[in-house]
This record gives C-alpha cells, structure tokens and sequence, in this order.
C-alpha cells in the first residue's frame, strides 16, 4: 500500500491549531449508501426527552440549558435544547423565533463572567436528533484559542477549578431565571466548619459524557492527563 502524501491543508500552520509535529492526512472512507439514524431518532429512545430538570441547571416551558458533568478546560461550555423533540428546521415559527432570543440571551449570559472574551456558538446534529446548541466560552487574553479550534482546546487545557465552575454555573442560571423559568445551579457552599474550605457535592446530576458530534469524548482520558496550568500547555 502506498504511503498516503496528500499534502496538510494550510489551518496545521494557523496559530489557533493545537498541534504540531509529524502529521498525516486520513484516507477518506468510500461514502455508504444509506446513513445510520441518528441518537433518539424516532423520540423513543431520545436522551434528552428522557433526562428529568434536575439535570439541567436552568429549565422553562419551551427551553433548558445543561451543562457537562464535570468542570472542562473553557470557563463554561454549556448546551440550549427545546423541550419539543425537534430538529433545527422542524422548528415551528415560535420556537423559531425564540431559539434567536435564547440563543443572544445565553451567549450574553455566559460573556458576563469574569475572564470571558467570545462565546461560540455551534449546531452540528450528527449525533442526536434532538434539537441541542452549544455554547462555548473562550477565555480572556487567550488569542491562541480564537476561532475553530476552540472545542479542540477544550480538550487540552487544563481543568477549570469545580468551584469557580460552580459559580459560573449558578451566574448564568441566575441571570437566564430573571427572564424566566427556574434556575436549578446554586454556587458551591462554603463549609464553615472546616477552616473555609468549599463543600463540593460530587454528583452534579448531569449526564452529558463527551461531545461525541465533534470527535470529542471522554474515553480514555482523566484529569491526570491534564496539565496543571497554562503555563504547562506548550
């Protein structure tokens, strides 16, 4: 078999491109016939129509907002569902219309925590049928992380503190529950009786996994393999 030299296209060079050594191209698999369903298809078997409120740190009639289950290397990375379980352009004019709203009202949300600059926002749809936005928040000052690499980096940087993330949590719940609906995140406690030290409840009662549409996902990989801090990312 011969040795695959399809040149790297030119982003392997952009600053934002998180790697950098010895790289090759994949080969391109032959297209199939017929695409496999995709996640909760049919609804009878839909994560999220199955997922109660509590697992979502803000929830209305038509819309929640959940978050992973743990903290990752962006200051938030959170994800808008509708209730109804629908696709981007099976969306009726209403929820149309409101999808526009939630999505400037939580990308505001998210930039007013301190040491966001930009928050993306991304659909890809692959994976579930059920309607899901992201939303990721870039760090301030990070220029490296800019553009569409950010969901990469994700993966690289190391872990935001959980009780900084907590709080994160619990600003935009608060800040989307002035609008409406109920807020479910409540900022990590402090437990006064052990000299200030937070009181951080291990389950979150999230149960997002990985961003799988992506390629992301948290198989095989630990906080351990983390570096301590971003003087360590090199």
């Amino acid at each position: 078999m011969s040795e695959n030299t399809t040149p790297l296209p030119d982003f392997t060079r952009w600053p934002s491109f998180p790697f950098e050594g010895d790289m090759r191209v994949k080969k391109l698999a032959a297209p199939v016939d017929v695409e496999p369903p995709r996640s909760g298809e049919d609804g009878s078997d839909c994560v999220a129509c199955g997922t109660s409120d509590d697992s979502y740190i803000w929830v209305s009639e038509r819309w929640r907002v959940r978050a992973m289950d743990r903290p990752t290397g962006l200051p938030m990375v959170l994800i808008l569902e509708c209730r109804s379980h629908l696709d981007l352009g099976d969306l009726p004019n209403l929820l149309a219309a409101e999808l526009g709203v939630m999505t400037v009202r939580l990308e505001r949300a998210i930039r007013s925590l301190d040491g966001v600059a930009r928050v993306h926002v991304n659909r890809w749809g692959d994976g579930s049928a059920h309607l899901h936005m992201w939303f990721l928040a870039r760090p301030y000052g990070r220029l490296q992380l800019r553009g569409t690499f950010l969901s990469l980096w994700d993966d690289i940087l190391p872990v935001v503190p959980e009780s900084q993330w907590r709080e994160n949590l619990a600003m935009v719940a608060a800040w989307l529950a002035d609008f409406g609906g109920t807020a479910n995140a409540e900022p990590a406690h402090i437990a006064w009786e052990s000299s200030g030290k937070l009181n951080v409840p291990t389950d979150t009662g999230h149960t997002e996994t990985g961003r799988t549409e992506t390629g992301r996902t948290d198989a095989g990989h630990t906080d351990a393999d983390r570096p301590e801090n971003l003087g360590d990312v090199g």
